[in-house]
């Protein structure tokens, strides 16, 4: 019972960390931009703030569901929102491209369904390296490859690094942690490689 207790309480901790960090870097990442262009571009300045509103909508609406679940019994689990996956990728796309960072996908082999739980790994793991990109990379790009292969699906997200970034972070942080374990429960592995200023890549296989 200790260790179900135990195991739940990760599993929360894992959710709120990966709900809060994404979206509140996003967050960060358009209202800089939106401050910097106040005067010069107008325009953008207000969509910004547009995407700026829906983002902490989001956030909000998704951190209600996460702590909600304890609060409510359990003839209530019925009106809980599906949990997010692969199909919800496009929109987790648009909200870092309106941050500012530049995401190209490439797709190898044949989409199909995964099971609910690696749905929902393979889209917070992509969820967490995305926002690492948006908060370290230094071109403001990063790579994301998905490729299906037999019974495996291998995600890769690529991007360079911010030398200031690279030189103060000395140890992998929560997110980092927090994307293996998710990868180990559902049976997977997960991978970093850190080639300094030139790259740092997330390899995922599930």
């Amino acid at each position: 019972a200790r260790l179900r207790v135990a195991e739940e309480r990760m599993r929360i901790a894992r959710d709120l960390h990966d709900v809060v960090a994404h979206h509140m870097a996003v967050v960060n990442a358009q209202a800089g931009t939106a401050a910097h262009l106040l005067e010069s571009d107008p325009a953008t300045t207000k969509k910004l703030l547009t995407d700026l509103k829906a983002t902490a909508s989001t956030v909000i609406l998704e951190l209600h569901d996460t702590v909600g679940v304890l609060r409510r019994a359990g003839h209530d689990a019925e009106s809980l929102e599906p949990a997010p996956g692969l199909a919800q990728l496009p929109h987790l796309l648009k909200a870092c491209r309106s941050a500012g960072l530049a995401v190209s996908v490439d797709v190898e082999g044949e989409p199909r369904d995964l099971l609910p739980g690696v749905d929902l790994t393979a889209y917070r793991i992509i969820q967490e390296a995305l926002t690492n990109a948006t908060k370290y990379s230094a071109s403001a790009a990063a790579e994301l490859r998905l490729r299906y292969s037999g019974t495996s699906l291998t995600i890769t997200v690529t991007n360079d690094r911010r030398t200031d970034e690279h030189a103060r972070r000395g140890s992998p942080g929560f997110g980092i942690l927090g994307m293996r374990e998710r990868a180990h429960a559902v049976g997977g592995d997960l991978r970093i490689g850190d080639s300094g200023d030139a790259g740092f890549e997330v390899v995922t296989a599930l």
